[in-house]
């Protein structure tokens, strides 16, 4: 599988492409880094980095692009920039039909170095070991790039898995739940009929001369 990761910014944005191979084996294939000027205006600057993005899709063709997600920032401005750049790179990729996914920076150092919490050189060292790289990707930000497309290659998988256990889990308990409803109906008792109402007969009172009558013999 080939991955574009890119470590998205306005006066610089690192691009790598990786492939994975069996098991854990991660290539390098190309890494760069796009930068533009910063007086330049805002949609110059984005047009750039969505040049230079869709440059890249189309020479080398990646199956996915990982993007890093922006976290937080105390500088708003520069995270407003990093969203934007990122939101350039999904776009170019939702045109062509690529999957997008966003991975937070310690989703990134855990996948590479073990730790959420490594520093950029800890990060820049191991993706140079895990690529073979001849010498450390310079600067930073193309490290974070390729750091991001090995992320995805060895954790994507498993989030695939994952998803497709709990959307499984959830059918069979939609499909579980379906049949105790049909069960409760099926054993509800039905109503029992009423009992047929029945007229009673009111006898007549015979007058009180028919009774002396037909009391019998004299006195």
């Amino acid at each position: 599988m080939r991955v574009l990761g890119v470590d998205p910014g306005l006066t610089r944005c690192g691009l790598g492409v990786v492939d994975g191979g069996t098991g854990r084996t991660v290539s390098c294939v190309a890494v760069d880094v796009v930068r533009t000027p910063v007086d330049a205006p805002l949609a110059t600057r984005l047009l750039k980095v969505a040049d230079a993005v869709e440059e890249w899709l189309d020479r080398y063709r990646p199956e996915a692009v990982a993007v890093e997600r922006v976290f937080s920032q105390h500088n708003v401005r520069t995270a407003m920039g990093t969203a934007q750049a990122g939101g350039v790179v999904a776009l170019s990729a939702a045109r062509r039909g690529l999957p997008v996914v966003f991975h937070t920076p310690s989703e990134v150092k855990a996948a590479v170095t073990g730790s959420g919490r490594a520093d950029k050189a800890q990060v820049t060292g191991m993706v140079t070991r895990l690529l073979r790289l001849a010498e450390k990707p310079s600067p930073a930000d193309a490290a974070d790039a390729l750091a991001l497309a090995i992320c995805h290659l060895w954790r994507e998988p498993m989030r695939a898995r994952l998803a497709e256990a709990e959307a499984r889990a959830a059918a069979l308990a939609r499909a579980h739940r379906a049949r105790l409803a049909e069960a409760a109906k099926t054993a509800r008792p039905a109503t029992p009929a009423q009992p047929a109402k029945t007229t009673k007969t009111t006898k007549t009172a015979k007058p009180a001369g028919d009774r002396r009558r037909g009391g019998g013999g004299d006195r």
